[in-house]
């Protein structure tokens, strides 16, 4: 049943492109309340928005593979970052991984290498994944992080180049396999305006130029996003984090909107790259290995499936060199645990808001009415919040709680209260399951 569900969400995906349905007027929640309303639907999430990256350069200790089964991933990115850009990929590379999914599940992407790579390679990659061994990868990207090109080779490397040579590429790849999907372009940065939005050498926007060279050949949009980039040893802070996060709906708008006005079409968008910072950085309040980020990026993963991405990839599954990572040698990470409340988070999302600053709240459903709703308190204080919920009342509700010192724990069936004021601890996130 998962595997034809998902089948009937990749149909509706290439017809919809995930475009947000015809806008209804919605209830605004009053200052200081929370508000559900399961009779509001909003559209199918994507199966493919728990995913993270991986790769040779990444590869998860024996020891450690029962947490990444456990975690539910849908979609692993191979090999991510720079790697593939920077080494030629194996055939016998792609075997072990799709050995690797096999135990975990999900659907792989593929990365091929642009920077020192060739058409005819990445063409051979698919022949001999989709042909010879019969894998039937649909999803293969072109490169990694052109707008870093020219830095790293010392030598010009604007759009104009990267948008030639990746559609030489594409049409390679696809003349080999016409039915992949072909992602790109993989910038490095985000934001939610032209001013902010990467610019090459001559000043021209990366993805603008792209999406008018290539918007016809592209099937998903892919850029990465470390919105708390800091020079040196300087640290991002929590206040920092948390005034992040409401940022995130913005740049998606702006990357949908900026798709239509170019392509005049709804293309899916995909965050293929996601973490808070993309310096090395560790062993404080709010790096990317700190329990704050891990609260954080719950927030930000809320607001990537209430804009609709269709694909959304955490940096990185295993890596002992820098906090990024979900696992290091032996050790969890506190942004696993993310992925196994998440778990439990519906299918169907349907309308939910908040009245309340620093305070999130995602609702969805699941096939047999299930109601499901993730309440994220990115403050310090413990809050006292009424949840105004449209129609009856559960009688209790199931909660799943990840704080500082529960590591998205089930606690069991909880009574719902009269008054429907909910608890939330500090830094948390609170995953309510009412059954129909």
């Amino acid at each position: 049943m998962k595997r034809l569900l998902i089948s009937l969400f990749l149909l509706a995906i290439f017809v919809s492109a995930c475009g947000p349905a015809e806008p209804i007027p919605l209830p605004t929640p009053a200052a200081g309340m929370l508000y559900v309303d399961p009779s509001v639907q909003r559209g199918q999430i994507s199966p493919y928005v728990y995913g993270s990256n991986t790769g040779p350069a990444y590869v998860v200790p024996y020891e450690m593979m029962p947490y990444v089964l456990d975690a539910g991933f849908t979609v692993f990115r191979f090999p991510g970052g720079a790697w593939g850009d920077r080494n030629k990929l194996q055939t016998y590379q792609i075997d072990q991984f799709m050995d690797f999914l096999t135990q975990t599940g999900g659907i792989p992407t593929i990365s091929v290498n642009l920077r020192d790579g060739t058409p005819e390679q990445a063409a051979e990659l698919v022949r001999y994944a989709n042909i010879q061994k019969g894998y039937n990868i649909q999803y293969w990207s072109i490169g990694n992080e052109p707008t870093l090109y020219e830095a790293e080779l010392n030598e010009t490397y604007d759009t104009e180049i990267f948008n030639r040579e990746w559609r030489a590429f594409g049409e390679a790849m696809r003349a080999v396999d016409p039915n992949i999907k072909l992602m790109g372009p993989e910038l490095h940065q985000w934001g939610g305006s032209l001013e902010e939005t990467l610019k090459d050498s001559s000043g021209r926007d990366w993805m603008t130029e792209f999406l008018k060279a290539n918007g016809d050949l592209v099937d998903v949009v892919t850029v990465h996003r470390y919105p708390l980039w800091r020079n040196g040893f300087e640290q991002v802070t929590i206040p920092e984090m948390r005034a992040n996060a409401p940022q995130w709906n913005g740049e998606i708008i702006y990357l949908r909107n900026l798709i239509q006005e170019i392509t005049g079409r709804e293309i899916p968008m995909a965050f293929t790259e996601v973490n808070s910072n993309p310096a090395a950085a560790i062993g404080g309040e709010a790096t990317p290995d700190s329990f704050y980020n891990a609260i954080w990026f719950a927030d930000v993963l809320g607001r990537l499936i209430s804009e609709q991405v269709f694909m959304v990839n955490h940096w990185v599954l295993s890596q002992r060199s820098t906090g990024h990572s979900l696992i290091k040698g032996n050790e969890i990470r506190p942004s696993l645990y993310v992925f196994y409340l998440y778990k439990h988070f519906g299918d169907q999302l349907v309308y939910s808001a908040s009245g309340v600053q620093n305070v999130s709240v995602y609702a969805a459903t699941r096939e047999d009415g299930t109601l499901t709703i993730l309440l994220i308190n990115l403050t310090d204080e413990r809050q006292q919040l009424p949840l105004e919920l449209q129609g009856d009342a559960p009688a209790e509700a199931d909660l799943w709680l990840f704080d500082a010192t529960h590591n998205a724990e089930n606690l069991g069936a909880q009574p719902w209260p009269a008054d429907g004021v909910l608890n939330l601890p500090a830094q948390s996130a609170s995953l309510y399951v009412i059954e129909k």
